[in-house]
């Protein structure tokens, strides 16, 4: 009898240890999300300024729903915001004479003109997924000199909070879409790579400006090392 005591002991002691030392799930994910700069300027659904085709209700409805499950599964999901000042370099209105989408050379760099977008405290510079999913969104494009598409750092090499975000809550792994496929969301993308994530792009929640340069960016990014996934899969 003692022995039947000795067995049932051992194995309670065993089975605490277990689950004391068992990774409790989405306790510490190392998976989050950014989705990019789902703004209403970038949309047709808003009439934006800037509006890149398809984006219309239903693309953001998908992505609202796409961004739900992913919280509820347990992803912590983190954002992107363009958040210009009305004088920003970006602006073709900023420029005597110069009209949107001409690129013009502003020291050693190659500056596009664009309509002005997303200004600060605007309606339409508002992100438009439900903004209670995110555990942050980095707010880019602040500086009047330079341009910023990524969201980890600006065309002049200043970096945004976000790489000591994602570092802070564990993140080694990254799902990223939203607009557009060949600007933010490349460039994004293709600095979470450089910066030591493992980064994977969802291509059928991303939309792209143009034909031309979305497939460009797709080839750049899987040059990268970057998984190109069509739609979610668990």
């Amino acid at each position: 009898m003692k022995g039947f005591y000795l067995i049932i002991v051992v194995w309670v002691v065993s089975a605490i240890f277990m689950l004391a030392h068992a990774p409790a799930a989405f306790s510490q994910p190392t998976t989050g999300v950014i989705v990019v700069d789902m703004q209403g300027d970038f949309t047709t659904y808003k009439s934006g300024s800037l509006a890149v085709a398809g984006t219309d209700q239903a693309f953001v409805d998908k992505v609202q729903k796409a961004t739900v499950m992913l919280s509820e599964k347990g992803y912590p999901i983190f954002g992107t915001q363009d958040w210009h000042p009305e004088n920003h370099v970006s602006f073709f209105s900023n420029h005597e004479g110069k009209k949107a989408f001409e690129a013009i050379q502003i020291e050693d760099r190659t500056q596009v003109l664009w309509p002005p977008h997303c200004v600060q405290g605007t309606t339409n510079a508002r992100v438009l997924i439900d903004n209670n999913l995110f555990l942050a969104i980095v707010k880019k494009g602040q500086d009047t000199r330079y341009d910023s598409y990524s969201g980890f750092q600006d065309d002049g090499g200043a970096k945004t909070e976000m790489n000591r975000i994602l570092q802070k809550n564990g993140i080694k792994e990254l799902i990223v879409y939203g607009i557009a496929t060949d600007y933010c969301v490349r460039a994004t993308a293709i600095d979470a790579a450089d910066a030591g994530y493992k980064v994977t792009v969802i291509e059928g929640l991303s939309k792209g400006v143009a034909p031309e340069t979305t497939a460009k960016a797709l080839e750049e990014m899987k040059a990268k090392g970057i998984k190109i996934q069509p739609e979610l899969k668990f």
